[in-house]
């Protein structure tokens, strides 16, 4: 919606199947799953709220605000490569990034577009073609991080989206952030040594691969692609956005996310310079995550006040109960307060499971570092 903020209406999404939807992803978003089962779990919770015609949904690394998965139904004729070339590659309307720093980030297609969505390129050439007419989408935030991301549609000839629809989503987007900010963190680890090499990938200017390191087939695998014939939707994220709009500024897009061997991973990207200067060709990077990178994401990912990630700073870095409080300037009473909601909030019920559950379930095999001057595991 234009103004960021929903409009007065006196529809309302039904009582029954929206208190059953909201009643279920409350239950999800604290069951420990994984980002994948979260969203085909939230999706069929949707379908009895938001009668549609199809749904994407998936999470995004929030220090970057960069899609880094998507699940979605019923949606095979729109081009995925295309989707991400007009959120990244095009100047459009209701874009996640625009809708992110938004008071309400939910936004009805036909309103923002004053009953006119043929004003957006994504529209006219993307949705069209699929026959689906009708559009609203929105971004997941948590404490003014974006987690995650949704678009929902209905095809031409049914009624368009409601205000009442999109207040309903807006109401959600606590239990979906949670949901996705968790699951991010949840995926089932296989522990098998996998490439500790860093990988890196050249595709051309139509995103097809024209060479690769030895270890980029098997990265690319575990992010759940196949080097030849089909990228992973991260890879696929920051070769578009190293492309950028054109006119404006490049950038050095990256993300962070876990692969399906547990391990977490940094993809990034950048154009390829050649003798004549940049050329069409883009390079990514595929590499283990920096401690810097992973453990903050971790901690923030299991709800965390500012006040609670010191504490687990400090946890973490081995300080006593009388140490914390001298270096946060707290009473020990404070200090236990804090560790009580820590504690709760991440399932275990002592500072060794604390340390176990953030260091060895995301970092293994890096505990022979030192910690730095922060307090985190050193590179």
């Amino acid at each position: 919606m234009p103004s960021g903020a929903l409009s007065g209406h006196t529809e309302s999404v039904k009582t029954y199947h929206a208190e059953s939807a909201r009643a279920g992803l409350q239950a999800a978003a604290v069951a420990g799953l994984s980002w994948e089962d979260f969203c085909l779990a939230a999706i069929e919770l949707l379908d009895r709220a938001v009668p549609n015609d199809g749904i994407c949904l998936g999470p995004a690394d929030p220090a970057t605000s960069l899609l880094v998965g998507r699940v979605k139904t019923r949606m095979q004729d729109v081009d995925e490569l295309a989707f991400l070339e007009h959120e990244y590659g095009v100047d459009d309307i209701n874009r996640f990034s625009d809708l992110a720093r938004r008071e309400v980030g939910v936004s009805i297609l036909a309103e923002a577009t004053q009953g006119r969505p043929g004003l957006s390129t994504r529209h006219r050439l993307l949705l069209e073609a699929s026959g689906l007419e009708h559009e609203m989408r929105g971004t997941l935030r948590s404490e003014a991080r974006m987690w995650g991301f949704y678009t929902i549609y209905r095809h031409s000839g049914r009624s368009g989206f409601s205000p009442a629809e999109a207040e309903f989503m807006h109401r959600l987007e606590p239990m979906l952030a949670a949901g996705l900010r968790r699951g991010l963190i949840s995926t089932d680890v296989n522990r098998q040594q996998r490439s500790q090499g860093a990988a890196v990938v050249i595709v051309n200017a139509a995103d097809q691969v024209i060479s690769a390191t030895e270890a980029a087939e098997e990265r690319v695998a575990d992010l759940g692609g196949e080097m030849w014939s089909r990228l992973p939707v991260p890879v696929k994220v920051v070769i578009t956005a190293a492309r950028g709009i054109p006119g404006q500024p490049a950038q050095v897009p990256r993300v962070r996310l876990r692969t399906q061997s547990g391990q977490w991973v940094s993809v990034h990207a950048a154009p390829v310079r050649g003798p004549e200067g940049v050329t069409s060709d883009i390079a990514v990077t595929i590499e283990n995550a920096g401690a810097a990178a992973i453990i903050p994401l971790v901690v923030a990912a299991y709800g965390l006040t500012e006040r609670e990630r010191g504490v687990v700073q400090q946890v973490l870095s081995g300080a006593s109960t009388a140490e914390i409080a001298g270096r946060l300037h707290l009473s020990p009473y404070t200090v236990q307060d804090h560790l009580k909601a820590v504690f709760d909030k991440t399932g275990v019920s002592s500072r060794r499971e604390l340390q176990s559950r953030i260091f060895f379930e995301h970092y293994a095999g890096r505990m022979e570092n030192e910690l730095d001057a922060n307090g985190w595991l050193g590179e």
